[in-house]
């Protein structure tokens, strides 16, 4: 009986033992949640007096712009500011337009050009057969860096071929070759762009070329002017020291006169018309 008894009393305290543990873990753990709730409390503090000053900020700068809008200068802001917008948005889309326009425009430009390049070497390639009497030089042509390219060039050179090769003419070719390709392509540009003109004035032609060339050319310049017979306008104006061409272009068909210029006794330049075939 006072085993039993003894027994009891030690398990009666050891629970009271237990129980004094848990309760102690409790307040531990309660005491840590106080204490971030604590912390917690302090950060929501601390953000809400730096919004309550953000505000102030706010609130003053505010203020300050209200009074500012006030002047004379942001008078009608609301009205100028769309204005400016529709201006800005107009010329954006302008300017859109534009490079299309342009962009059009450059490539019907380079078109034209390529027409017209070929126009211009096709009647070179005739006037060149037709004129020179040489065996060296096939033909000639001008040759512009925008071909192939596929952009805007204004850089020429001349080309003559013989056979399948091509070389520049610049450095590599006599006087007389220089003055006769000078001339067709004169006569090449003119009959290109200027049908509608008037007047095709050569000054000395036959410079520089020997008699079968000079020749060649008398008979190119009569078939432009057979061509341009039906022009109303037209006039061929040659300035020469050359009387054997005078002759050779002066055919009676298309010309019975020509003009020297002289000078009389007092050496005044004096200007008479003779028969180019007295």
């Amino acid at each position: 009986m006072r085993v039993s008894l003894t027994s009891g009393i030690i398990r009666f305290h050891s629970h009271d033992i237990t129980i004094d543990c848990i309760r102690h873990d409790d307040v531990v753990s309660e005491k840590r949640e106080k204490t971030r709730e604590l912390l917690h409390y302090t950060c929501l503090i601390l953000q809400l007096n730096r919004c309550h000053g953000t505000t102030s900020v706010y609130q003053s700068n505010i203020s300050k712009h209200k009074i500012d809008l006030k002047q004379t200068q942001y008078k009608d802001i609301d009205k100028r500011y769309c204005d400016q917008l529709i201006q800005l948005k107009t010329t954006e889309m302008a300017n859109k337009d534009l490079d299309r326009y342009y962009n059009a425009l450059d490539k019907a430009l380079m078109r034209f050009h390529t027409m017209k390049m070929e126009e211009i070497n096709k009647i070179i390639r005739e006037l060149w057969q037709q004129t020179y009497r040489g065996q060296d030089i096939d033909c000639i042509r001008i040759h512009s860096d925008s071909e192939g390219a596929g952009t805007r060039s204004y850089s020429y050179k001349v080309l003559m071929q013989t056979g399948d090769a091509e070389l520049e003419m610049r450095g590599r070719c006599s006087a007389g070759q220089k003055v006769l390709a000078s001339l067709i392509i004169r006569l090449a540009l003119a009959e290109t762009f200027c049908l509608n003109c008037g007047i095709l004035a050569l000054d000395e032609p036959t410079t520089n070329l020997d008699g079968p060339n000079a020749e060649s050319l008398a008979a190119a310049l009569l078939r432009i002017m057979e061509d341009r017979k039906g022009q109303e306008n037209f006039q061929l104006i040659v300035i020469t020291h050359d009387e054997r061409f005078a002759q050779l272009i002066g055919q009676r068909q298309h010309a019975e006169k020509y003009y020297r210029v002289a000078k009389d006794d007092h050496q005044h330049s004096i200007i008479e018309a003779q028969e180019i075939f007295d």
